[in-house]
């Protein structure tokens, strides 16, 4: 069986972006490979966290990966820094990064190019540490959004390197990008990506939020005076984005959707969104309720990390006697 592994970094509450864009993936992908999925709290801490705001959101994060369907019996789910060889390995494939590639990562010249200041090295190594994740496992393929396909691809060239240098050591991985639904835009300015830093709230829509918020946002949505139903992203790109949320929970095409609101209003149209979206974080938030009450976290979180240690264990080894540090 192909292995898949992928993460998601908890520095906020986890979205319905994060949701359609990975989680539900994940459920499925669980079934086809041997999957590793992690809670990326190592990536946290490139900025300054509140340390109990981060502890809640790493406990809310696990519990949201089971609530939305994710099965410890048949993934391995575990919490980064329970694994230590991720940040040896992350060293390791640092040193094997050139400054101009890193230079070139989105997030780092967004940052430079807004004038922030104080920004930490971590800001800046940090592809190297994701390349770490992906390789200590030898995955096949990497579940990502169109915005972290770079990550992957400095994985692959990085991985390449080193095994031009120092003989087969890392297996290639393959981005995998859902067709439907990985990327889903802002509600309230719909040419910026659903974002857990956003600072208003109002286009983003968490896994937890109240039910009568959720159905607010969704209905102040921002769409166009088009006045009618239709994929169009380039010149609709707040009813498009309402128009992928809806399809990649219903499993409805875009063709069905505009027939569906063929002369009637946006009003009708987002009433449904907010029908169908409330009715998804309903059964989500039950769930992630029963599995808090129950306190089984720790158990999970346990058996992953026994899991994945065997395996990384095994590569780091291998990866330091390949350079030749190890002395033995």
């Amino acid at each position: 069986m192909k292995r898949m592994l992928s993460g998601i970094k908890p520095t906020g509450q986890l979205t319905l972006g994060n949701y359609i864009g990975a989680l539900r993936n994940f459920v499925k992908y669980q079934d086809e490979y041997d999957l590793y999925v992690f809670i990326a709290n190592l990536h946290c801490i490139t900025v300054y966290n509140d340390p109990k705001e981060l502890r809640k959101n790493l406990k809310d994060c696990v519990a949201l990966y089971l609530a939305c369907g994710l099965d410890p019996e048949k993934c391995c789910i575990f919490l980064q820094s329970d694994v230590m060889e991720h940040a040896q390995l992350g060293f390791i494939m640092c040193c094997n990064t050139y400054l101009g590639e890193l230079n070139r990562m989105t997030q780092f010249k967004d940052k430079l190019a807004k004038g922030e200041q104080g920004l930490s090295g971590g800001i800046y190594t940090y592809p190297a540490l994701m390349s770490a994740d992906i390789l200590m496992y030898d995955a096949d393929y990497v579940p990502v959004g169109e915005d972290q396909k770079q990550h992957v691809e400095l994985c692959r060239d990085t991985a390449i390197r080193f095994n031009n240098r120092y003989g087969k050591s890392f297996n290639i991985p393959e981005p995998v990008v859902p067709k439907v639904g990985a990327k889903i835009m802002s509600l309230s300015d719909p040419t910026k990506k659903m974002s857990k830093s956003e600072q208003t709230n109002k286009g983003c829509i968490y896994l937890l939020d109240d039910l009568k918020s959720v159905r607010k946002k969704i209905m102040s949505a921002k769409t166009d005076d088009v006045a009618k139903v239709q994929f169009d992203p380039e010149n609709q790109p707040g009813i498009s984005n309402l128009m992928s949320i809806v399809s990649a929970l219903t499993n409805q095409s875009f063709e069905e959707i505009t027939d569906m609101f063929n002369g009637k209003g946006y009003g009708d149209f987002k009433k449904y969104v907010a029908d169908v979206v409330c009715d998804e974080l309903s059964k989500i938030q039950e769930r992630y309720n029963h599995i808090i009450e129950n306190d089984i976290i720790e158990d999970v979180l346990a058996k992953g990390k026994a899991k994945a240690q065997i395996i990384a264990h095994k590569k780091l080894d291998q990866i330091q006697r390949t350079i030749g540090i190890e002395i033995r």
